[in-house]
């Protein structure tokens, strides 16, 4: 796969077609600040499905599906929790460090 120099271009077809990619997209955006995850997931959202979509199927109000997907978004867990399942994604948590 050749890379653009401008990711942004190659961005949404690299969300929507390997879903690694994506996962390691929300992985870094996430390691970035909660900001950064909550834009990346919004990304991951458009290029998969569509926000549309993606608010019928996880059940969320379409409105209140992009405002938790800001910057400034605050979205309860069971929504995250909603919106990783309609993207056949789900959530892990591990140790900071290997001593922990």
């Amino acid at each position: 796969m050749k890379r653009n120099a401008n990711y942004k271009v190659d961005l949404p077809e690299n969300l929507r077609s390997d879903p690694q990619y994506a996962a390691q997209y929300l992985t870094a955006a996430k390691a970035d600040s909660t900001e950064a995850f909550l834009v990346a997931l919004r990304d991951v959202a458009e290029a998969q499905k569509g926000m549309k979509k993606l608010a019928e199927q996880a059940r969320v109000n379409r409105e209140n599906l992009y405002r938790a997907l800001s910057r400034r978004g605050n979205p309860r867990v069971d929504t995250l929790d909603s919106v990783l399942a309609v993207l056949d994604m789900t959530a892990t948590v591990q140790p900071r460090s290997a001593s922990a």
